[in-house]
């Protein structure tokens, strides 16, 4: 890939409506003109054996199956409600 050029980095700073001085283009051409040398590297890799992954771990799934189970009884809520009606909780209003 060639280098990036200073109107592509004027473009992306556009874009992403960051004013740069022409100092600061000048420096972010030659990081990012780095930055895509470096990523250039993986294209030197043999990976003609290497099976495709969503993921560089093995991860697996960690959450609990969802099974229904017994949760204290309405009756026993209820008691600890500083305030009741109707088998409700009562709440202080907050619309007037």
């Amino acid at each position: 890939m060639a280098d990036i050029s200073k109107e592509q980095v004027k473009h992306v700073a556009n874009l992403a409506r960051l004013a740069l001085t022409d100092e600061e283009v000048d420096t972010f051409t030659k990081h990012l003109g780095d930055i895509i040398n470096y990523a250039e590297l993986l294209n030197e890799l043999d990976t003609d054996n290497v099976e495709p992954t969503t993921h560089v771990l093995d991860l697996k799934n960690v959450l609990r199956k969802d099974e229904p189970k017994e949760w204290i009884k309405k009756e026993d809520a209820l008691k600890n409600a500083p305030d009741q009606k109707d088998g409700q909780f009562r709440v202080p209003s907050i619309l007037e």
